[in-house]
């Protein structure tokens, strides 16, 4: 059996299409992870009981069940409740409330990592409680949130593999179609490890720019 990444390569437009699908997907599904989760954060750390109990509640499912199920319920069983989504739609709505569950206990630890003196001292000076959230427990919490949320968003990408089973046409439907068309399995698994390599070596790098561009924002815990 001989080794040629050509028979791949050959296939690069079809391959380029795939990751340009899989790289919108994980920055859209991270984007809107990220931000459903800050509000599910805020919820449950100033809604009450009422509100706390069942985002809650709804948390800890997202985050104790695998993403291929939550995926798997979504698309085949979503027509059961009224939810009829085509494969890219459902996939990047998984994928975002897959992260929102994640990012929402970031969001949750970094307002409680934050000294209790400064939102005190806001608080003195008649600060309301929206201005608190803008103008202290976020940009102080930006720091302490960034490496872990950068961490969340490596994983929202390595996730993306998991839709192909529900046939969107990301980077691994792609280059596993191609493999098997060409009977080039071992090429095109060894190339889509290296992509899927390239791209989260690049979000690690991109998240190491943002800390250190951030990092005069550190406050003192004292």
């Amino acid at each position: 059996m001989i080794f040629d990444v050509n028979v791949i390569f050959d296939q690069l437009p079809a391959i380029l299409r795939g990751a340009g699908v899989t790289i919108l997907l994980w920055i859209a599904a991270t984007i809107g992870g990220a931000f459903f989760g800050f509000l599910v954060a805020v919820g449950r750390r100033y809604g009450g009981r009422l509100i706390n109990l069942p985002l809650g509640f709804c948390v800890e499912i997202l985050r104790g069940t695998p993403f291929l199920i939550q995926i798997f319920l979504l698309y085949y069983g979503g027509p059961f409740i009224g939810l009829s989504l085509d494969p890219v739609p459902a996939g990047l709505l998984g994928l975002t409330v897959y992260g929102a569950a994640y990012f929402s206990e970031i969001f949750r630890s970094g307002f409680a990592a934050i000294p209790i003196g400064h939102i005190e001292a806001a608080q003195c000076v008649g600060l309301t409680q929206g201005q608190i959230i803008r103008r202290i427990l976020l940009p102080e919490m930006t720091m302490l949130v960034l490496p872990p949320s950068v961490n969340m968003a490596v994983i929202i990408l390595k996730e993306t593999a998991i839709l192909s089973i529900i046939t969107v046409p990301e980077l691994t439907l792609t280059v596993s179609a191609i493999g098997s068309q060409q009977y080039a399995f071992v090429e095109s698994l060894f190339l889509l490890a290296l992509i899927y390599w390239a791209l989260v070596e690049a979000a690690g790098w991109l998240g190491h720019l943002v800390e250190t561009r951030l990092s005069r924002y550190r406050f003192s815990q004292s």
